[in-house]
């Protein structure tokens, strides 16, 4: 089988300070990402904010970011867009600056057929660095079904698919075509139990910013077939992962990295803070509570 990881992959946000990348509290949250046990870095992923980044931007923080981890767990860069030829370049940029893979969202916006899909990821894999499908279709307007990813699992450069489609009908089936090939991630929080007992590989994570090792741990008991612990740890998130996307990903997860000291809760326009984050925190004090 062909995977990049095991285990939990952090999808982190871009924190900033008045307007500017905050790299102090982007190398703090890196950090505390590793110290919680997770096997992957992804950044310039949906909760990143990578559409309100200047291509300076990011290839500074692929470049911070590269150096920050140095090879301790697998860095993986977005560099997906709905216009290949950027796509292209921006893995390219990655590849050279030491990136494990990448994580290659869907056309968006201007959108595609199943078939343009296959072709734009075919010509990304030419860069020839392993990278993960994304599959957002939320997000994109776009869904790859999974015979399209069957078909792309073809491809010796497709690792995985990062699967942020909560149909559970379309999940067995991309199991089913797909499951001995590559990985198969989950991209729900709230699934990532029911992707482990399915037999995925792992997720990757909007809640682990916050939470890195217990996201962990969940997976850690699935893999050992602890499913009961497993799914009673799942359940204790349940509240923190329905608050987390009670407004557009990264509203809440910058209100709770905020809350619990590691950066502002700045956003970018059009993004907004978030409009009220009483519920969270509260929930956020009562886990916090928990853990302790």
């Amino acid at each position: 089988m062909k995977k990049l990881f095991d285990g939990v992959c952090s999808a982190l946000i871009t924190p900033f300070k008045n307007g500017k990348v905050d790299y102090a509290a982007l190398e703090k949250i890196i950090e505390y990402q590793i110290a919680g046990g997770a096997k992957a870095i992804s950044v310039l992923g949906t909760t990143g904010e990578p559409c309100t980044l200047s291509e300076k931007e990011k290839k500074s923080i692929i470049k911070f970011c590269g150096k920050v981890i140095n090879r301790r767990v697998c860095f993986i860069v977005g560099s997906g867009s709905n216009c290949t030829d950027d796509a292209i370049k921006l893995s390219s940029f990655a590849a050279e600056k030491g990136a494990d893979g990448l994580l290659v969202v869907s056309p968006y916006y201007n959108k595609c057929t199943q078939q343009g899909a296959i072709e734009y990821y075919n010509q990304i894999g030419k860069v020839g660095v392993p990278m993960i499908v994304y599959n957002v279709p939320s997000r994109t307007g776009f869904n790859i079904l999974p015979i399209t990813f069957a078909k792309l699992a073809e491809n010796p450069y497709v690792y995985g698919i990062k699967q942020a489609n909560p149909d559970i009908n379309q999940l067995l089936e991309l199991f089913k075509l797909a499951g001995r090939q590559v990985a198969i991630y989950s991209g729900e929080d709230a699934l990532n139990f029911i992707f482990y007992a399915l037999g995925g590989q792992g997720c990757i994570s909007v809640t682990a910013n916050a939470y890195p090792s217990t996201v962990s741990e969940i997976y850690r008991l699935a893999s050992n077939k602890e499913f009961e612990k497993a799914r009673m740890l799942q359940e204790k998130l349940f509240n923190i992962n329905r608050l987390l996307f009670s407004e557009v990903n990264p509203i809440p997860i910058k209100e709770c990295m905020h809350k619990l000291g590691f950066c502002r809760n700045e956003v970018r326009s059009p993004l907004t803070e978030m409009s009220d984050s009483r519920a969270l925190i509260k929930e956020i004090n009562k886990f916090e509570k928990e853990l302790k």
